[in-house]
């Protein structure tokens, strides 16, 4: 170190235990400011300089990109309003890992299941997965049942039933889960304006008075598994058949039910009923189609016993 305290930019490197080209590229991105020069125009740093550089070198060596870096050597120790602190920027970088390990996890469970394929379903399988972004999202299969509820729906239960019913890429998935993702979305992009008219549900002219009562209804049936119960009368199939006899302007009658249940079987579509299937794997718990399902069942049970 010079009188003046400075060191030279071969006494840094040699400190640092790096290559002089290393510090004058962190010079040259304004991450490592020099102190002064010398009479001869050598570069100078500031006895700070090493501690400086040393943060520099372990911020790189996480990967974190250099202009992120520069706003932390400028934010101090403390959070930025901007996000440039050095905590933002390890959460930030966090979410960037995340993110990668995501998809890493996703195309090994990808290459597993074309690894596994039987013969002749290789090229199936490859074009299925091959259409999900990696990692995967879900646009496609929300823009699915935003154009399958009804239009006058309100923004409240459109957002609550899409998010009942659109499956989540699981973190860590299977093979399995994997085809069955890529099978739903492969459903939700074919699907056209004609298709969707021929598998929308059965609607009335009040769809929130209806959808309000299904979700009720579907909460009943929950209980009523946990207790054993197999489909038939009780309040879970009481509250499905007010529900639609309110959104019908109605009374709830025999012969409401028996119609009702004529006008659902005739609704009952393939390409629900494949979604469901595939959504199952991939949604815990009970889902909206296996509950309207069981509650189809009870009122046919119920309409053929009356």
């Amino acid at each position: 170190m010079s009188p003046d305290g400075t060191l030279s930019i071969g006494d840094l490197a040699a400190r640092a235990r790096t290559r002089v080209k290393t510090i004058r590229f962190y010079s040259d991105q304004g991450l490592l400011p020099e102190a002064a020069r010398s009479s001869g125009g050598h570069r100078r740093y500031g006895p700070d300089a090493l501690a400086r550089l040393r943060t520099i070198r372990s911020l790189r060596a996480l990967d974190v990109p250099v202009p992120e870096i520069k706003r932390v050597l400028e934010s101090g120790d403390g959070p930025e309003p901007d996000g440039g602190g050095l905590e933002a920027v390890v959460a930030r970088r966090l979410d960037d890992i995340g993110g990668q390990l995501a998809a890493l996890r996703w195309r090994e469970a990808a290459l597993r299941a074309l690894q596994e394929s039987e013969p002749g379903q290789l090229a199936e399988r490859l074009e299925l997965i091959g259409a999900v972004s990696v990692p995967p999202d879900t646009s496609a299969i929300v823009h699915y049942w935003r154009r399958l509820l009804p239009i006058r729906l309100s923004a409240r239960l459109r957002s609550a039933i899409t998010e009942a019913a659109v499956p989540r890429p699981p973190a860590d998935p299977t093979p399995d889960e994997v085809l069955a993702f890529a099978r739903v979305h492969a459903l939700a992009t074919a699907a056209t304006d004609h298709c969707l008219a021929d598998h929308r549900p059965v609607t009335e002219t009040h769809p929130d008075l209806l959808y309000d009562g299904l979700h009720e209804a579907h909460r009943l049936v929950e209980a009523a598994l946990r207790a054993g119960r197999a489909p038939g009368p009780g309040e879970a199939l009481d509250c499905y058949a007010a529900a639609y006899a309110r959104a019908a302007g109605t009374r709830d009658t025999p012969a409401f039910r028996r119609a009702l249940a004529a006008r659902l079987a005739a609704a009952d579509h393939p390409v629900m009923r494949r979604y469901w299937h595939l959504a199952g794997t991939l949604i815990p718990g009970l889902t909206l189609g296996a509950a309207d399902a069981w509650l189809r069942d009870a009122l046919a049970a119920d309409t053929a016993a009356g």
